[in-house]
C-alpha cells in the first residue's frame, strides 16, 4: 500500500531546522511590530506636534515684527505730517496771514512746474466755456 519510491523527498533535519527558525523569525517581527507601532504612532504624532507648534510661534512672531514696523511707519508718518503742518502755519505767518492775487498766480505758475507736457488746462472764460471749446464755437459760427 505505501510505495517508498514515490515519496523520495530528501528533507534533512538541517532544512526542516532552518524552515522552523525562518518562520519564527516572521512571526516574532509581526509580533514585535505589533507593539512597536503604536509606540511610533504616538511618537510620530508628538514629532508632528512639535513642528507645528515651532512654526505657529515663528509666524507669531513675524506678525509682531510685522506690527512694530507698521507701527515705526505710522509713528513716522505722522511726525511728517506735523513738519509740514509747522510748515504751512510758518508759511502763513510770514505772510501774515494775508495772500494777495498777486501770490495766488506765483502759486500757480509754481505749481505748473510740477505737472507733465500731457496735462490740458482749460481756463474759463466769460461764458464758462474753455478757451479751446470757445473758439471751436467761433468758428462754427462763423462758418453758418
Amino acid at each position: 500500500m505505501y510505495n517508498n519510491n514515490q515519496n523520495n523527498l530528501n528533507i534533512s533535519p538541517k532544512l526542516i531546522k532552518s524552515i522552523i527558525w525562518g518562520v519564527a523569525g516572521i512571526v516574532l517581527v509581526i509580533v514585535a511590530m505589533a507593539f512597536v507601532r503604536p509606540w511610533y504612532n504616538v511618537w510620530s504624532q508628538e514629532m508632528e506636534g512639535k513642528a507645528e507648534f515651532a512654526k505657529a510661534e515663528q509666524n507669531r512672531k513675524i506678525k509682531i515684527e510685522e506690527a512694530k514696523a507698521n507701527l515705526e511707519a505710522e509713528k513716522l508718518n505722522a511726525q511728517a505730517e506735523v513738519e509740514r503742518a509747522k510748515g504751512a502755519a510758518e508759511a502763513i505767518r510770514i505772510e501774515n496771514g494775508s495772500i494777495t492775487p498777486t501770490y495766488i498766480q506765483y502759486l500757480w505758475v509754481r505749481q505748473q512746474g510740477d505737472l507733465n507736457n500731457k496735462t490740458v488746462i482749460y481756463v474759463p472764460t466769460e461764458t464758462n466755456l474753455p478757451i479751446l471749446e470757445a473758439t471751436r464755437t467761433q468758428s462754427i459760427q462763423n462758418q453758418n
